[in-house]
This record gives structure tokens, sequence and C-alpha cells, in this order.
């Protein structure tokens, strides 16, 4: 067990780790994790007005939208609508995005999905303002795959923009005017058993718990269609009647979180502090325990969250 003098010492490096905060960078924001070009892009016969630049699919999803309109927290009742966040696909079109290192299959992944697709879908609020899950607004949109960008494969029972809407924050409330500061993690993804029937009636609170920290997005497992490395993601709207689908982040699933005993010496204490803050804003395998490829805040979050275990 941690001594006294050891809970000191970590309220006194929780302390300076706040201020390296405010001078260091800690997103997750290598350009690789996530969709890397633009292929092709066919806009189909209705995308919605001012939202048809397809590169506003690339890099992070959004976790803050409305800027000079109407500000606020992404949440899953608050979707991004930014027209430099989200492109729209109308029925017939397409949007084919490249990965440059290719996704791999990797069954040590959570629940072995290998990539998510953040579309632009919300719950409805039973109990608005509060945040209670009603139902889904959502606009489907199939999900191909390729190993070799010449054949493609369509994955079933996942769809581009459905559930689970993104999230950018743990700490703000549904209808945050302002952002947070515990941002989610867009690499890692929601139980894929959970259904619209288990969200429904939930409380915004539950929500949170469902998604565990994760920014929400359809999960896909490579395997699941017989791959194992995608070089690009084609989200395909069907032709004829039928609404247009928007697409805010395509992103590449990391590695479980590692243990907070860095030293493995059998108790996180003390010297696995020193060793992540050490490591503080680098790309440390070891000291990156969320897996987000850098060390930051929430890895010392986890770090005190762990403290005396073994």
């Amino acid at each position: 067990m941690p001594t006294f003098a050891q809970d000191r010492a970590v309220i006194a490096c929780f302390r300076a780790v706040a201020l390296i905060c405010a001078f260091v960078d800690v997103s997750p924001a290598r350009s690789s994790d996530f969709a890397s070009s633009v292929i092709s892009y066919v806009p189909g016969t209705n995308p919605a007005n001012g939202f048809t630049n397809p590169y506003a699919a690339l890099g992070a999803p959004e976790r803050f939208t409305g800027e000079n309109i109407s500000p606020g927290a992404v949440t899953p009742f608050v979707p991004a609508f930014g027209t430099s966040e989200i492109v729209s696909i109308g029925a017939g079109g397409s949007l084919t995005l490249a990965f440059h290192p290719p996704i791999l299959d990797d069954a040590n992944n959570p629940f072995g999905i290998d990539l998510i697709v953040f579309g632009n879908s919300f719950f409805t609020d039973g109990a608005w303002p509060t945040g209670s899950c009603a139902g889904l607004a959502a606009d489907g949109g199939s999900i191909q795959v390729s190993s070799d960008g010449m054949q493609w494969i369509t994955v079933s029972g996942v769809v581009a923009d459905g559930l689970f809407p993104t999230m950018g924050f743990t700490d703000v409330g549904p209808y945050s005017p302002t952002a947070g500061s515990v941002v989610t993690n867009p690499h890692l993804p929601i139980d894929p058993s959970l259904t619209l029937a288990d969200l429904q009636g939930s409380s915004y609170e539950q929500i949170l718990d469902a998604y565990a920290g994760s920014a929400g997005g359809a999960g896909i497992d490579l395997a699941s269609v017989g791959i194992t490395s995608a070089v690009a993601v084609r989200i395909v709207v069907p032709s004829g009647f039928h609404p247009n689908v928007e697409i805010d982040a395509v992103a590449r699933v990391l590695p479980r979180a590692r243990s907070a005993d860095i030293d493995s010496d059998g108790v996180v204490g003390g010297s696995d502090l020193s060793i992540l803050l050490s490591a503080f804003g680098s790309g440390s395998s070891s000291a990156d325990l969320n897996g987000d490829g850098t060390v930051g805040g929430s890895d010392l979050s986890l770090l005190l969250a762990a403290w005396g275990s073994v």
C-alpha cells in the first residue's frame, strides 16, 4: 500500500501535471490514426447544400461544433453540423477514403473491432434537456472495405450513420455550450452487442457509462468480412429515394489500454508515476495507458485510478 508520503507526492505531481497540460498538446493527433486521403467522392442526387467537401471526413471526429452560430460540445444529442466538419452523400453517391498504413485485423483489439466510422446520427431526447434516449435519428449508408483498392466487400449488419452517435467529452452535459476537459477516445469501440433497445430510456449518465470512454461510431471487424487488412473504406448510399448520409471521420482502432503497472513490479505506485511523468507529452508505448498515441492527462487519470492496486 502507498505510504502517506507517497500520497502527498502523488498530489504534488498531479498539480505539476495540471500546469504541464496547460502548455503541452496532449491530444491524440497522429494523422495515420484516421483516414489519410480522399480517393473519390460522388455527391449523389441530393447531398445537403453546402456539405460537399469530402476532405471534411479526414482527421478526428468533431468534439465541438456550431462556432459563431450555436456553439456546443458534440454529444449523442448534439451532432456536428458545420460545413467544414461533415460531408454529405446523396442517393446514388459514395465517399472513398484511404488509410496509410493499412488498417490491420487484430483479434486483440477491443471486441475484435478494427475500424470505426463516425456519422452524424443523434439520439432524440425524451426528457429534454436532461438527455434521455427516446430513439435514434439516423440515415444509414452501407460500408465497404478493400484490401487492395480494387475489390470491395460490403460489411453486413453495420451502417455508417447509425448507432452510436459521437461523444466528444465525458465531463459535459447533453447540451453543453462549452467544451469539456476530459476527451473521449475515438480509437476505442463501444461494445457491439449493445442495441438501441438497450439504450432506449437511458439517462445521460447511463449513456456515458455505456460508452465507457469511447467517442462512439460504427465498429467493424475486418475478420467478419474475411480480410486481414484494409487500405480503403467506402461509404455508399443506395440509388432512388434515400436520405443523404453525413460522414464525420473514419478511425483505426488502437490496442487495448496498457497496464498501469508500467515497471511491472506488481503494484501501481510512485515509480510508475515517475515513468509516466518523464514520458509526458511523448508517444512512449509503455506509458501510453489508453493507447491513443500520446502520454497525457488521460493516462495520468488511469494511473491514479489504479493507484495501490496489483
